[in-house]
């Protein structure tokens, strides 16, 4: 069989495969658009890939000329696939304002979610031309359900859209702005009431939001946002869920009396039942991390203290996850034993192994500040501590009396 040759001018310059959707960035040169897209946005680089000239702006302008040859190339060899044009910001617009109508909004929807899943490219222009204010506007709307009833197959929809959309920071920062306390209100009702689909979306979509929003925001958010947010957490409907959950409270406990009301609405208990059967790195490093900043609080430590197995999993995950979960993990220790040490609290330190631990972490290469407050935890306690016969003798030297 003939082989037949693609035309150079066809090809990518980044990728050596065929252009599907050719754009012009500001150097002059045409790339195919999910290539390029892929070496500005994902790659995060900022130059030319063939010139390496420095870009003046990110404006990709399409090649109308060379994609009429290649639709004509495709369909005279019958060879691949002939390209789709990408989507407009009008067509867009239009399938917008028939989305306002009640008849028409379900299969506008379904429209746009599948424009927004053939790439990044309709993506973006879906969120220029203001889908993603559009999408919230269907979830803020309390009207479609009741308070006894989960999210109405619209909302679910919209939801479902919105995610997919990853939104640009600018975006995010846009969809913060236009009445951020009614759309948190709205994702808590997701969490709350939602299919576990919608859940996941909700607080997953919550995640991208704080990373983007300033402390305004978070410094607002009322006990039912805390309270649905660890219920994900303990319900464990996905991976992904699960890490967008603790990232979502590690971005607001810092702040106000946000790691009270985390406190309040159980994330301790969960998350110490959470660290007993996990293993992954990361999850672990988010759960000791979030830990730490709840323990902050006297109710935070109280929480931890009432757990059965709060002390001695903490101690365990020392020296056993990574490096910044050994320092967290010491810190939540010295904070019990700064302001919480009753004598029941030290010598349950003490029959839980958690002295040993620390005479281990002094002799071990875990970093100068995990070492010093190891360090401390033993000199607050070194009368209670000192002749215990849990202390290896070949500790004995480095106690701190």
């Amino acid at each position: 069989m003939e082989e037949i040759q693609v035309p150079p001018y066809f090809i990518c310059p980044i990728s050596l495969e065929m252009m599907k959707d050719p754009v012009t960035i500001s150097t002059g040169i045409t790339y195919d658009r999910e290539n390029i897209e892929k070496w500005i946005f994902s790659n995060k680089n900022n130059t030319c890939p063939a010139t390496k000239q420095s870009l003046t702006g990110i404006e990709m302008t399409p090649n109308v000329t060379l994609r009429r040859l290649i639709q004509s190339w495709c369909t005279l060899n019958a060879r691949f696939p002939t390209p789709r044009p990408p989507v407009s910001k009008l067509q867009i617009i239009k399938l917008l304002k028939e989305a306002k109508s009640s008849k028409m909004q379900m299969k506008s929807l379904n429209t746009l979610k599948s424009i927004a899943s053939e790439n990044d490219a309709n993506k973006r222009c879906m969120e220029s031309a203001g889908a993603a204010e559009f999408l919230a506007s269907i979830i803020n709307n309390t009207n479609e359900v009741s308070d006894e009833e989960g999210l109405s197959s619209t909302q679910d929809e919209a939801l479902s859209i919105l995610y997919q959309l990853k939104l640009s920071e600018h975006g995010l920062r846009s969809l913060i702005t236009s009445g951020s306390s009614e759309f948190i209100a709205s994702l808590t009702r997701a969490m709350q009431r939602g299919s576990y689909e919608s859940r996941a979306y909700a607080v997953m979509l919550m995640k991208d939001m704080f990373e983007a929003s300033t402390p305004t925001l978070i410094f607002s958010l009322k006990q039912e946002f805390f309270i649905q947010v660890v219920q994900v957490l303990r319900d464990e409907i996905s991976q992904k869920a699960t890490k967008a959950s603790l990232q979502v409270l590690v971005h607001t406990c810092p702040f106000g009396r946000n790691k009270v009301k985390a406190a309040e609405a159980g994330a301790v208990r969960v998350l110490v039942d959470l660290l007993l059967d996990s293993s992954e790195k990361r999850a672990c490093e988010l759960m000791l991390i979030l830990l730490d900043q709840i323990c902050q609080s006297a109710e935070g430590r109280a929480e931890l203290l009432k757990h059965a197995g709060g002390l001695a999993i903490v101690s365990k995950k020392i020296l056993r996850v990574s490096k910044v979960g050994s320092e967290r993990a010491i810190k939540i220790l010295h904070s019990i034993s700064k302001f919480s040490a009753t004598p029941s609290v030290v010598q349950e330190m003490l029959s839980l192994g958690v002295v040993a631990k620390l005479c281990l972490v002094l002799q071990v290469d875990c970093g100068s500040k995990a070492k010093d407050r190891a360090r401390e935890i033993l000199k607050f306690h070194a009368k209670a501590w000192r002749s215990s016969p849990c202390i290896p003798m070949n500790l004995l030297s480095s106690y701190p009396f």
